[in-house]
Protein backbone atom coordinates (compact mmCIF):
# COMPACT_ATOMS: atom_id res chain seq x y z
CA UNK A 1 0.00 0.00 0.00
CA UNK A 2 1.46 3.13 -0.50
CA UNK A 3 1.14 6.53 1.34
CA UNK A 4 -1.77 8.66 0.87
CA UNK A 5 -0.40 11.32 2.55
CA UNK A 6 0.19 15.12 0.94
CA UNK A 7 3.23 17.16 2.07
CA UNK A 8 2.16 20.95 2.99
CA UNK A 9 4.08 23.34 0.76
CA UNK A 10 5.12 26.92 2.14
CA UNK A 11 3.81 29.92 -0.20
CA UNK A 12 5.02 32.27 2.23
CA UNK A 13 8.23 31.10 2.44
CA UNK A 14 8.84 30.53 -1.46
CA UNK A 15 7.41 34.20 -2.23
CA UNK A 16 11.30 35.10 -1.44
CA UNK A 17 12.98 32.39 -2.75
CA UNK A 18 15.39 33.03 -5.45
CA UNK A 19 14.56 31.28 -9.05
CA UNK A 20 17.17 31.60 -11.14
CA UNK A 21 15.45 30.21 -14.19
CA UNK A 22 12.42 32.15 -13.58
CA UNK A 23 14.58 35.93 -12.42
CA UNK A 24 13.14 36.56 -9.61
CA UNK A 25 14.32 37.24 -5.97
CA UNK A 26 18.11 36.91 -7.60
CA UNK A 27 20.85 39.22 -8.08
CA UNK A 28 23.75 37.39 -7.87
CA UNK A 29 24.27 33.05 -7.20
CA UNK A 30 23.70 32.29 -3.45
CA UNK A 31 26.05 29.22 -4.00
CA UNK A 32 28.86 31.08 -5.19
CA UNK A 33 28.99 33.90 -2.57
CA UNK A 34 30.60 31.55 0.22
CA UNK A 35 31.19 33.55 2.39
CA UNK A 36 27.47 34.72 3.20
CA UNK A 37 26.05 31.27 3.66
CA UNK A 38 24.62 30.32 6.99
CA UNK A 39 23.67 27.33 9.17
CA UNK A 40 26.81 25.55 7.53
CA UNK A 41 26.52 21.63 8.78
CA UNK A 42 30.21 20.49 7.31
CA UNK A 43 32.61 21.40 4.59
CA UNK A 44 34.66 19.17 2.77
CA UNK A 45 36.75 21.63 0.17
CA UNK A 46 34.07 22.41 -3.00
CA UNK A 47 31.85 20.27 -1.05
CA UNK A 48 29.10 21.69 1.60
CA UNK A 49 26.69 20.47 3.64
CA UNK A 50 23.75 23.36 4.93
CA UNK A 51 20.13 23.82 6.04
CA UNK A 52 18.34 25.02 3.21
CA UNK A 53 17.35 28.62 3.46
CA UNK A 54 13.85 28.43 2.62
CA UNK A 55 12.51 25.66 3.77
CA UNK A 56 9.40 25.57 1.91
CA UNK A 57 7.76 22.16 3.11
CA UNK A 58 5.94 21.48 6.13
CA UNK A 59 7.41 19.08 8.76
CA UNK A 60 10.41 18.36 6.69
CA UNK A 61 13.94 18.96 7.46
CA UNK A 62 15.94 20.05 4.71
CA UNK A 63 19.37 20.50 3.39
CA UNK A 64 21.57 21.78 0.82
CA UNK A 65 24.59 20.00 -0.63
CA UNK A 66 27.01 22.20 -2.99
CA UNK A 67 29.33 20.37 -5.14
CA UNK A 68 31.25 22.46 -6.54
CA UNK A 69 32.77 26.29 -6.79
CA UNK A 70 31.48 26.70 -10.62
CA UNK A 71 28.04 27.65 -11.30
CA UNK A 72 28.63 27.08 -15.18
CA UNK A 73 29.35 23.14 -15.00
CA UNK A 74 27.69 19.88 -14.37
CA UNK A 75 28.04 16.28 -13.10
CA UNK A 76 28.72 15.25 -16.38
CA UNK A 77 31.95 17.30 -16.89
CA UNK A 78 33.53 16.00 -13.20
CA UNK A 79 36.70 13.95 -12.86
CA UNK A 80 36.44 10.55 -11.73
CA UNK A 81 37.58 10.89 -8.79
CA UNK A 82 35.42 14.43 -7.84
CA UNK A 83 32.71 12.83 -8.99
CA UNK A 84 33.68 9.57 -5.94
CA UNK A 85 34.27 11.76 -3.30
CA UNK A 86 31.14 14.13 -4.69
CA UNK A 87 29.24 10.87 -3.58
CA UNK A 88 30.74 9.44 -0.86
CA UNK A 89 30.32 12.86 1.20
CA UNK A 90 26.94 12.99 -0.25
CA UNK A 91 25.82 9.39 0.60
CA UNK A 92 27.51 9.39 4.26
CA UNK A 93 25.44 11.97 5.14
CA UNK A 94 22.07 10.74 3.84
CA UNK A 95 22.24 7.51 5.63
CA UNK A 96 23.68 9.33 8.52
CA UNK A 97 20.32 11.18 8.91
CA UNK A 98 18.53 8.26 7.75
CA UNK A 99 20.54 5.94 10.64
CA UNK A 100 19.63 8.87 13.32
CA UNK A 101 15.89 7.39 13.35
CA UNK A 102 14.41 10.84 13.74
CA UNK A 103 12.34 10.78 10.13
CA UNK A 104 9.83 8.63 9.13
CA UNK A 105 12.69 8.52 5.95
CA UNK A 106 14.94 10.49 4.25
CA UNK A 107 14.96 11.59 0.79
CA UNK A 108 18.51 12.48 -1.34
CA UNK A 109 17.91 13.76 -4.65
CA UNK A 110 19.37 16.25 -7.41
CA UNK A 111 17.38 18.42 -9.67
CA UNK A 112 19.47 19.98 -12.87
CA UNK A 113 18.11 22.33 -15.82
CA UNK A 114 14.82 24.38 -15.95
CA UNK A 115 12.51 21.76 -16.26
CA UNK A 116 13.51 19.65 -13.75
CA UNK A 117 11.83 21.69 -10.99
CA UNK A 118 14.81 22.94 -9.62
CA UNK A 119 15.59 26.93 -9.01
CA UNK A 120 18.99 27.48 -9.38
CA UNK A 121 21.61 26.62 -12.09
CA UNK A 122 24.94 25.82 -9.34
CA UNK A 123 25.27 22.83 -9.17
CA UNK A 124 23.89 21.04 -6.16
CA UNK A 125 21.69 17.87 -4.40
CA UNK A 126 19.01 17.99 -1.57
CA UNK A 127 18.58 15.95 1.67
CA UNK A 128 15.14 15.98 3.09
CA UNK A 129 14.11 14.28 6.40
CA UNK A 130 10.25 13.53 6.12
CA UNK A 131 8.36 13.57 9.74
CA UNK A 132 5.13 12.02 8.67
CA UNK A 133 5.96 9.70 5.03
CA UNK A 134 7.69 7.04 4.43
CA UNK A 135 8.94 7.19 0.59
CA UNK A 136 9.88 3.46 0.55
CA UNK A 137 5.75 2.35 1.06
CA UNK A 138 5.71 3.83 -3.20
CA UNK A 139 8.03 2.39 -4.62
CA UNK A 140 8.02 -1.13 -6.38
CA UNK A 141 10.85 -3.70 -7.55
CA UNK A 142 9.76 -2.84 -11.29
CA UNK A 143 10.88 0.59 -11.58
CA UNK A 144 14.24 -0.85 -11.13
CA UNK A 145 14.19 -3.93 -13.49
CA UNK A 146 14.95 -3.40 -16.91
CA UNK A 147 17.32 -3.67 -20.44
CA UNK A 148 20.90 -4.22 -18.62
CA UNK A 149 23.46 -2.11 -20.03
CA UNK A 150 26.60 -2.49 -17.50
CA UNK A 151 27.20 -5.29 -14.96
CA UNK A 152 30.00 -6.26 -12.67
CA UNK A 153 30.38 -7.97 -9.32
CA UNK A 154 29.37 -4.41 -7.56
CA UNK A 155 26.97 -2.41 -10.08
CA UNK A 156 24.04 -2.90 -12.32
CA UNK A 157 23.04 -0.49 -14.93
CA UNK A 158 19.78 -0.77 -16.98
CA UNK A 159 17.14 0.84 -18.33
CA UNK A 160 13.65 1.04 -16.99
CA UNK A 161 11.19 -1.40 -18.39
CA UNK A 162 8.16 -0.27 -16.05
CA UNK A 163 9.45 3.06 -15.01
CA UNK A 164 8.20 5.16 -12.26
CA UNK A 165 6.74 7.73 -14.42
CA UNK A 166 7.52 7.06 -18.05
CA UNK A 167 9.28 7.03 -20.80
CA UNK A 168 13.48 6.71 -19.97
CA UNK A 169 14.65 6.03 -16.68
CA UNK A 170 18.11 4.76 -15.71
CA UNK A 171 18.88 2.77 -12.91
CA UNK A 172 22.15 2.20 -11.12
CA UNK A 173 21.86 -0.15 -8.52
CA UNK A 174 24.80 -1.49 -5.62
CA UNK A 175 24.90 -3.33 -2.01
CA UNK A 176 24.76 -0.81 0.53
CA UNK A 177 28.48 -2.05 1.98
CA UNK A 178 29.66 1.15 0.74
CA UNK A 179 32.04 -1.23 -1.30
CA UNK A 180 30.58 0.02 -4.65
CA UNK A 181 29.93 3.55 -4.06
CA UNK A 182 33.03 4.41 -6.40
CA UNK A 183 31.75 2.33 -9.57
CA UNK A 184 27.71 4.24 -8.35
CA UNK A 185 29.70 7.45 -8.75
CA UNK A 186 31.84 6.44 -12.52
CA UNK A 187 28.56 5.39 -13.38
CA UNK A 188 26.27 8.15 -12.99
CA UNK A 189 28.50 10.49 -14.37
CA UNK A 190 28.54 8.61 -17.30
CA UNK A 191 24.74 8.42 -17.38
CA UNK A 192 24.37 11.92 -17.15
CA UNK A 193 27.12 13.26 -19.61
CA UNK A 194 25.11 10.86 -22.16
CA UNK A 195 22.17 12.70 -21.17
CA UNK A 196 23.34 16.08 -21.66
CA UNK A 197 25.16 15.38 -24.54
CA UNK A 198 23.99 12.39 -26.77
CA UNK A 199 20.54 11.57 -25.48
CA UNK A 200 18.94 10.81 -29.00
CA UNK A 201 16.91 14.55 -28.70
CA UNK A 202 18.09 17.46 -27.13
CA UNK A 203 18.14 17.43 -23.08
CA UNK A 204 19.11 20.15 -21.11
CA UNK A 205 17.32 18.95 -17.28
CA UNK A 206 17.82 15.61 -15.52
CA UNK A 207 17.15 14.02 -12.29
CA UNK A 208 18.76 12.04 -9.85
CA UNK A 209 16.78 10.25 -7.07
CA UNK A 210 18.62 7.90 -4.70
CA UNK A 211 16.84 5.31 -2.54
CA UNK A 212 17.80 3.02 -0.08
CA UNK A 213 15.85 -0.44 0.01
CA UNK A 214 16.48 -3.97 1.30
CA UNK A 215 20.14 -3.35 1.69
CA UNK A 216 20.78 -2.04 -1.97
CA UNK A 217 21.36 1.54 -3.00
CA UNK A 218 19.41 2.41 -5.90
CA UNK A 219 20.13 5.46 -8.49
CA UNK A 220 17.60 6.20 -10.84
CA UNK A 221 18.57 9.14 -13.48
CA UNK A 222 15.45 10.99 -15.44
CA UNK A 223 16.07 12.93 -18.28
CA UNK A 224 13.07 15.88 -17.85
CA UNK A 225 11.12 17.88 -20.37
CA UNK A 226 7.43 18.60 -20.21
CA UNK A 227 5.21 16.36 -18.34
CA UNK A 228 2.78 13.85 -20.20
CA UNK A 229 -0.68 15.34 -19.60
CA UNK A 230 -1.74 10.95 -19.75
CA UNK A 231 0.44 10.88 -16.44
CA UNK A 232 -0.86 14.47 -15.07
CA UNK A 233 -4.75 13.39 -15.92
CA UNK A 234 -4.83 9.98 -16.27
CA UNK A 235 -1.60 8.07 -14.18
CA UNK A 236 -1.05 6.58 -17.56
CA UNK A 237 2.55 5.65 -17.69
CA UNK A 238 4.41 5.60 -21.58
CA UNK A 239 7.62 3.90 -22.72
CA UNK A 240 9.85 4.62 -25.92
CA UNK A 241 9.30 2.77 -28.57
CA UNK A 242 13.37 3.13 -29.15
CA UNK A 243 14.22 2.03 -25.70
CA UNK A 244 16.27 -0.63 -27.17
CA UNK A 245 18.25 1.84 -29.09
CA UNK A 246 18.74 3.84 -26.21
CA UNK A 247 20.15 1.43 -24.02
CA UNK A 248 22.30 0.20 -26.99
CA UNK A 249 23.50 3.66 -27.85
CA UNK A 250 24.77 4.27 -23.71
CA UNK A 251 26.33 1.15 -23.98
CA UNK A 252 28.37 1.55 -27.01
CA UNK A 253 29.39 4.94 -26.15
CA UNK A 254 30.11 4.91 -22.51
CA UNK A 255 30.80 1.27 -21.60
CA UNK A 256 32.43 -0.92 -23.81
Amino acid sequence: MGNDKYLVFLNEINKDKPNEFKKINIKECPFCNRETLTDVIDEDGPFVLLKNKYPTIKDTYQLVIIETYNCNTDMGQYSAEYMEDLIRFSVKHWLRIEASGEYKSVIFYKNHGPNSGGSLKHPHMQIVGLDDIDYKLNIKDDYFEGIEIHKSDNCLVNLSHKPFNGFTEFNIIINDDLYALNELAYNLRKVVHYLLNNYFVKCDSFNIFFYHIKNKILCKVMPRFSSSPLLLGYGIRQISSCENEIADKLKAMYFQ
